[in-house]
Protein backbone atom coordinates (compact mmCIF):
# COMPACT_ATOMS: atom_id res chain seq x y z
CA UNK A 1 0.00 0.00 0.00
CA UNK A 2 1.08 3.67 -0.67
CA UNK A 3 2.08 5.99 1.55
CA UNK A 4 -1.54 8.41 0.59
CA UNK A 5 -3.45 5.16 1.44
CA UNK A 6 -1.80 4.96 5.45
CA UNK A 7 -2.43 8.43 5.86
CA UNK A 8 -6.26 8.25 4.88
CA UNK A 9 -7.05 4.91 6.81
CA UNK A 10 -4.93 6.70 9.90
CA UNK A 11 -7.03 9.48 9.07
CA UNK A 12 -10.41 7.65 9.13
CA UNK A 13 -9.04 6.22 12.93
CA UNK A 14 -8.33 9.25 14.57
CA UNK A 15 -11.35 10.62 13.32
CA UNK A 16 -13.89 7.37 14.55
CA UNK A 17 -11.97 7.54 17.48
CA UNK A 18 -12.51 11.30 18.06
CA UNK A 19 -15.95 11.24 17.05
CA UNK A 20 -16.95 8.11 19.54
CA UNK A 21 -15.04 9.49 22.90
CA UNK A 22 -18.00 12.50 22.51
CA UNK A 23 -19.77 11.91 25.41
CA UNK A 24 -17.05 9.55 27.20
CA UNK A 25 -16.30 12.26 30.43
CA UNK A 26 -19.69 12.38 31.09
CA UNK A 27 -20.13 8.36 31.66
CA UNK A 28 -16.59 7.96 33.53
CA UNK A 29 -17.48 10.00 36.02
CA UNK A 30 -20.86 10.58 36.41
CA UNK A 31 -22.54 9.22 39.83
CA UNK A 32 -25.67 7.43 39.97
CA UNK A 33 -27.78 8.03 43.01
CA UNK A 34 -31.64 7.09 43.95
CA UNK A 35 -33.71 9.11 44.23
CA UNK A 36 -33.81 9.38 48.50
CA UNK A 37 -30.24 11.16 47.82
CA UNK A 38 -31.64 13.68 45.52
CA UNK A 39 -34.02 15.01 47.62
CA UNK A 40 -32.92 17.98 49.59
CA UNK A 41 -31.17 21.01 49.16
CA UNK A 42 -28.55 21.50 46.90
CA UNK A 43 -26.10 24.76 46.61
CA UNK A 44 -23.63 26.03 44.36
CA UNK A 45 -20.87 29.00 45.31
CA UNK A 46 -23.02 31.26 42.79
CA UNK A 47 -26.05 31.31 45.22
CA UNK A 48 -27.96 29.13 43.01
CA UNK A 49 -30.28 26.47 44.87
CA UNK A 50 -32.39 23.78 44.15
CA UNK A 51 -34.45 21.91 46.89
CA UNK A 52 -36.08 18.67 45.63
CA UNK A 53 -38.83 16.79 46.96
CA UNK A 54 -40.19 13.52 47.32
CA UNK A 55 -42.94 14.02 45.38
CA UNK A 56 -41.00 14.94 42.34
CA UNK A 57 -41.30 18.76 42.66
CA UNK A 58 -38.25 21.37 43.05
CA UNK A 59 -38.12 24.98 43.79
CA UNK A 60 -34.63 27.07 42.77
CA UNK A 61 -33.22 30.31 43.93
CA UNK A 62 -30.66 32.13 41.53
CA UNK A 63 -30.94 29.36 39.10
CA UNK A 64 -30.56 32.13 36.20
CA UNK A 65 -27.04 32.48 37.67
CA UNK A 66 -26.38 29.47 35.76
CA UNK A 67 -25.45 29.85 31.93
CA UNK A 68 -27.78 27.39 30.62
CA UNK A 69 -30.54 29.18 32.50
CA UNK A 70 -30.43 31.77 28.81
CA UNK A 71 -31.61 29.60 27.00
CA UNK A 72 -35.21 30.04 28.70
CA UNK A 73 -37.86 32.52 28.11
CA UNK A 74 -37.51 34.08 31.18
CA UNK A 75 -34.50 33.16 33.29
CA UNK A 76 -35.95 35.35 35.81
CA UNK A 77 -38.93 33.48 37.00
CA UNK A 78 -37.21 30.02 36.69
CA UNK A 79 -38.60 29.70 40.47
CA UNK A 80 -39.78 25.88 40.72
CA UNK A 81 -40.95 22.72 38.48
CA UNK A 82 -40.75 18.90 38.59
CA UNK A 83 -38.15 16.37 38.43
CA UNK A 84 -37.51 13.16 36.96
CA UNK A 85 -34.29 10.83 36.74
CA UNK A 86 -33.73 9.88 32.73
CA UNK A 87 -34.61 5.72 31.79
CA UNK A 88 -34.71 3.05 29.25
CA UNK A 89 -37.91 4.26 27.03
CA UNK A 90 -40.52 1.21 27.06
CA UNK A 91 -40.72 1.48 23.19
CA UNK A 92 -37.38 1.92 21.81
CA UNK A 93 -33.65 2.55 22.80
CA UNK A 94 -33.75 5.62 23.91
CA UNK A 95 -33.73 7.36 27.55
CA UNK A 96 -37.06 9.62 28.48
CA UNK A 97 -37.71 11.54 31.99
CA UNK A 98 -39.76 9.17 33.83
CA UNK A 99 -40.88 10.07 37.40
CA UNK A 100 -41.51 6.44 37.76
CA UNK A 101 -37.68 5.90 37.31
CA UNK A 102 -35.78 5.67 41.14
CA UNK A 103 -32.54 6.15 40.71
CA UNK A 104 -30.10 7.73 37.64
CA UNK A 105 -27.01 9.87 37.07
CA UNK A 106 -29.18 12.50 34.70
CA UNK A 107 -32.04 14.86 35.60
CA UNK A 108 -34.64 16.50 33.60
CA UNK A 109 -35.80 19.52 34.85
CA UNK A 110 -38.88 21.15 33.72
CA UNK A 111 -39.55 24.72 35.47
CA UNK A 112 -43.30 25.49 36.01
CA UNK A 113 -42.96 28.68 33.78
CA UNK A 114 -41.57 29.58 30.36
CA UNK A 115 -41.77 26.00 29.45
CA UNK A 116 -38.31 25.33 29.89
CA UNK A 117 -36.57 22.15 30.62
CA UNK A 118 -33.14 21.42 31.62
CA UNK A 119 -30.85 18.53 32.30
CA UNK A 120 -29.02 17.84 35.07
CA UNK A 121 -26.15 15.85 35.19
CA UNK A 122 -24.55 13.86 38.51
CA UNK A 123 -20.74 13.42 38.89
CA UNK A 124 -18.41 11.95 41.72
CA UNK A 125 -19.60 9.52 43.71
CA UNK A 126 -23.27 8.28 45.49
CA UNK A 127 -21.64 9.21 49.05
CA UNK A 128 -20.78 12.93 47.81
CA UNK A 129 -22.27 13.69 44.35
CA UNK A 130 -22.21 16.94 42.57
CA UNK A 131 -24.64 18.20 40.34
CA UNK A 132 -24.22 20.02 37.43
CA UNK A 133 -26.96 21.94 34.90
CA UNK A 134 -25.90 22.18 31.72
CA UNK A 135 -26.62 21.54 28.17
CA UNK A 136 -23.30 19.55 27.41
CA UNK A 137 -21.94 17.44 30.13
CA UNK A 138 -18.59 17.05 28.00
CA UNK A 139 -18.61 21.16 28.67
CA UNK A 140 -19.02 20.73 32.27
CA UNK A 141 -19.89 23.70 34.51
CA UNK A 142 -18.00 26.73 35.56
CA UNK A 143 -16.55 26.90 38.73
CA UNK A 144 -19.23 28.20 40.45
CA UNK A 145 -21.69 26.33 38.86
CA UNK A 146 -21.61 22.91 40.58
CA UNK A 147 -24.30 21.86 43.04
CA UNK A 148 -23.02 20.19 46.29
CA UNK A 149 -25.60 18.82 48.44
CA UNK A 150 -26.35 19.90 51.88
CA UNK A 151 -27.96 17.96 54.36
CA UNK A 152 -29.94 20.20 56.32
CA UNK A 153 -31.26 23.90 54.72
CA UNK A 154 -29.47 25.92 57.04
CA UNK A 155 -26.31 24.16 57.07
CA UNK A 156 -23.30 26.05 55.21
CA UNK A 157 -21.42 23.78 52.75
CA UNK A 158 -18.25 23.05 54.49
CA UNK A 159 -16.70 21.59 51.00
CA UNK A 160 -16.14 22.80 47.72
CA UNK A 161 -15.20 20.84 44.68
CA UNK A 162 -14.90 21.07 41.32
CA UNK A 163 -15.31 18.18 38.90
CA UNK A 164 -14.50 18.62 35.49
CA UNK A 165 -14.97 16.17 33.05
Amino acid sequence: MGRQVWWSVAFTAVTMALTMSCGWAAAIYAAEIPAGRLEGRWTSEAGTSLTFRPDHTFTSEHFDKLPVASRCNAPAALSSGRWAFYGPSDTDKSYTADEAVTHGSVLSLTFSTGDCTVDAYLFGDEDDPAMCPTDDPDDGCPATGYLDRTEQADEPLTRRRHIHP
